[in-house]
């Protein structure tokens, strides 16, 4: 192991107004390393990074890039020091083609003034080559998967010289295929001298990949450990302070009466294309449905349908003996189902508002907290503290705007709504995307005491190890279609996996056209599969 030092960040100290975010923190990750940053959410990973990164200043502290100072600087700074950022939420233009977006604000120019579009697309497939991203420079990004966009942020860090990548929850939205490809990538930049700093809470991808982990906890750096002399457990205790339950432990399900049914559903895209395929299934009292599939199957779309967020062409979507398929959001909010959106800055918050206000959606019409057009704003608040306390939301101030909050107390805010108003049916799409082994520990177990209340439960996830520990019985879904159904303890995690991308292919495209993220993910290579089995889960 190189033990020149990369990145030395000394005494950071952080404060605002509501929350001191990095107090006092030591950081030092060696030149040619994976170095993984863990902790709890709010336990100030992102901003040490961000200040890093050049993004946001810090109070107090300084920061050596290979032994020299860096005072002042802004992101255009960082850049040229060589540090690259891959954000969380992806930064590309879903117009634009992948040479675009990698040379986008850099673009090669002819006499100084014309984009020479020529020279960015040679300059695009040789560095696509060289990293072995296969990637086509011609391709639109909205075409791409998941995986493939998150390759194009990283080609344009390595577009303009970065020698040290910063990567924050690099794999929150990938399938276990794109994660192994991803890593191999990482791999294979590390053994070409790059630093690479990544942020996750996935504790085994920790283990597998990283040299050395750095653990913080409010604020706070409490250890820094080699990764191949620790332990899950180990480091789990180091974020949250006490000893977690990484297992779910659940008592078999006694399923009651039917409370959702899904007869024949079928629904559009954008492109007029079928989306959702004849879809049927049900889902009792007392138990967990999980839908697992490669993103852009059909889940998405199979959530907006149940849920009044997207038109049916066909089909019935009944709630306890009643058609609910034409009511508004609303209707079939106020009918008893619950929903933790996938996407929870577009879906599932309000950004701008306060927590407190936040924690009321879907009820702020309803007494106690409105009256006569009239929000209610100490019972607003009386509800808002309450939430707080039992969810353990960071920072603990109703009156913090939810764009504040970091991204894991942000999904932390949103299951504390949903879960709180005792519905007849909860719909959980990512339910612990991008939080933290506590708060994963929480909603695991908010899900099974949810179920064992008598409440039905429909999981989607993109975890496969999530829809097998929670779900007592799994539908597949593949291009639209529900594929197979299976009580969870017939069927393994890899026999899940072939059924989900077609039959052991490479990996299914998206819904036909669907709406969702990963639309036309395996397009590139051409891997479109047919896939057949049972359609109705019951």
């Amino acid at each position: 192991m190189n033990e020149r030092t990369a990145i030395e960040m000394r005494g950071i100290t952080k404060r605002y107004p509501r929350v001191l975010a990095n107090d006092r923190v030591d950081l030092t990750v060696r030149e040619g390393e994976v170095h993984a940053i863990v902790g709890e959410n709010g336990a100030g990973k992102s901003t040490l990074m961000k200040i890093l990164y050049g993004l946001v200043s810090p109070d107090s502290g300084e920061i050596r890039l290979h032994g020299k100072p860096l005072v002042a600087y802004g992101p255009g700074d960082a850049i040229r020091a060589g540090i690259g950022m891959v954000h969380q939420h992806f930064m590309l233009i879903d117009t634009l083609t992948v040479a675009e977006n990698v040379v986008l604000g850099d673009e090669p120019r002819v006499g100084g003034v014309l984009i020479d579009s020529r020279s960015s697309r040679a300059r695009v497939e040789s560095l696509s080559a060289e990293y072995g991203f296969e990637l086509d420079p011609d391709e639109r990004v909205e075409n791409l998967s998941v995986g493939l966009e998150q390759r194009v942020e990283i080609m344009k860090v390595l577009y303009r010289g970065a020698r040290v990548l910063v990567l924050d929850e690099p794999t929150g939205v990938l399938t276990p295929r794109e994660v192994r490809d991803l890593f191999a990538i990482l791999r294979a930049l590390r053994e070409r001298g790059h630093t690479i700093v990544f942020i996750t809470h996935k504790l085994d991808e920790v283990l597998e990949l990283s040299d050395r982990i750095t653990v913080m906890r409010d604020g706070r750096v409490t250890g820094v450990v080699e990764a191949a002399g620790t332990t899950k457990e180990e480091l789990a205790h180091m974020m949250v302070g006490r000893d977690v339950l990484l297992r779910v432990s659940k008592e078999e399900a006694s399923p009651g009466k039917t409370v959702l049914e899904v007869d024949g559903l079928t629904a559009t895209g954008r492109k007029r294309t079928k989306v959702l395929h004849d879809v049927s299934l049900e889902i009792r009292s007392g138990e967990i449905l999980g839908v697992a599939g490669v993103q852009g199957n059909g889940q998405t779309e199979l959530v907006e349908a149940i849920t009044g967020l997207r038109d049916v062409s066909s089909g019935r979507v009944v709630l306890n003996g009643r058609d609910i398929t034409s009511l508004s959001p609303r209707s079939i909010r106020d009918a008893g189902v619950a929903h933790i959106p996938e996407d929870r800055q577009e879906r599932g918050l309000v950004l701008e508002f306060t927590v407190a206000e936040n924690l009321i959606l879907g009820r702020h019409h309803r007494s106690p907290y409105s009256e006569r057009g009239r929000l209610m704003l100490g019972a607003i608040e009386e509800r808002a503290e309450t939430l707080i306390e039992r969810n353990d939301l960071r920072p603990d101030d109703p009156l913090a705007a939810a764009c504040d909050l970091s991204g894991g107390n942000q999904q932390k805010l949103i299951v504390a709504r949903e879960f709180a108003g005792r519905p007849a049916l909860l719909i959980a799409a990512q339910p612990t995307r991008g939080v933290d082994v506590g708060a994963i520990e929480f909603v695991h177990l908010s899900l099974i005491r949810m179920r064992d209340e008598g409440a039905a439960v429909l999981l989607v996830s993109a975890e496969l190890s999530e829809i097998m520990a929670l779900s007592d019985r799994i539908a597949v879904m593949s291009r639209g279609e529900i594929v197979s159904t299976f009580d969870a303890c017939d069927v393994t995690e890899d026999e899940l996996g072939l059924l989900m991308t077609g039959g052991g292919g490479a990996g299914a495209g998206g819904a036909d056209g669907g709406d969702s993220n990963a639309e036309g993910a395996g397009v590139l290579r051409g891997e479109r599969h047919d896939s057949e089995g049972r359609r109705r889960a019951s």
